[in-house]
Parts: C-alpha cells; structure tokens; sequence
C-alpha cells in the first residue's frame, strides 16, 4: 500500500502519543542531490499558528540534522510503525557525520511532494513543511527551574523551527 495524499482537515492523530511514544523521523535538505540527514525525534507539535496548520521541532546545535535544517527551507516529519522501533533507535543514537545511517536502519527515502526533503517509503504518514519560523530557546523564560535541570545540564538548548504543513500523505 502506498502513501497518498489526505487533506490536512482530515487529519486525526494522537499527537503526543505520535511525538511522545511513537516518535518521528525529521529529515531535511535536497532529495534530488543525495543531500540530506534524518534524526528521530520525540518533542514537537502540531497545531495551527499565524492561520497556518504547522508541525514544530526542537533540534539541538550539536546534532548534525541542525546544519541540513537551518540551511534548507524545508522538512518532513515521518511516522513509522512499531515494526521499525530498532530503526528509530539506531536513527536517533547514530550521527550522519559517522556513515550512512540510514542505510544501517534498512529504510528507504523517496522524493515528498511539495518539498525537498525526503519523506520514507516505509513511513505510514508523512507530513511535509516549509519553514516559516525559528527561535532559539532563552534558559531566562523557563518558568518551571526543573526544565532546565533536567533537560540541559550541559546548556545545549535546542532551536524551534515551525513549519507551515504544505503536504500530509497517509496509508
């Protein structure tokens, strides 16, 4: 079965169980140029900004995703079922600056339909964005200390990137 296009109004997901549990593949850069990276994520959004349906990620400067994303326009986010858990794993532990990871993980990448970035033929849905923001987290507006404490001991703080979603495609 292959993935076909759903409007984005017809979309009903759990989506902190998608982020949370599930977790999501965030690929970015040029399909057509072999010049892409993907990295497992598990913190996001979806929801509608500025009159705009959007996906929102977090990607830490240190990842080597964060170079395809800030220097392309574009991303996808792509689920996958349970069947690809190792494949997750190994695609949110492993770096693309040390080898072909993807290739490791046995997934395939296919062209999107409205962006550069590849989506995953094994994904069963798709969601393709166009960046329209960024911001980098500011440790001074956490108003709860223990997010902080907990999630950047070592003062890594992620980027935000939302993307207006341009395509979603579905088993």
């Amino acid at each position: 079965m292959t993935l076909s296009p759903l409007p984005i109004d017809d979309l009903q997901i759990r989506s902190h169980h998608l982020f949370n549990t599930q977790w999501l593949l965030l690929t970015c850069g040029d399909f057509s140029k072999n010049d892409y990276n993907t990295m497992t994520v598990s913190w996001g959004s979806l929801g509608t900004i500025w009159n705009r349906p959007f996906a929102q990620v977090f990607v830490r400067p240190s990842r080597h995703t964060y170079t395809f994303i800030d220097r392309y326009d574009n991303f996808t986010l792509s689920a996958l079922s349970e069947t690809y858990r190792k494949a997750l794993s190994l695609l949110g532990s492993k770096s693309g600056r040390d080898g072909d990871k993807i290739a490791a993980a046995g997934l395939t990448p296919i062209a999107s339909t409205t962006v550069s970035s590849p989506a995953f033929a094994e994904a069963e849905l798709v969601i393709e964005c166009r960046k329209i923001y960024w911001q980098d987290m500011d440790k001074t507006h956490f108003l709860d200390p223990q997010i902080e404490s907990r999630n950047y001991a070592k003062g890594d703080f992620h980027r935000i990137y939302f993307g207006e979603i341009t395509a979603v495609l579905a088993r």
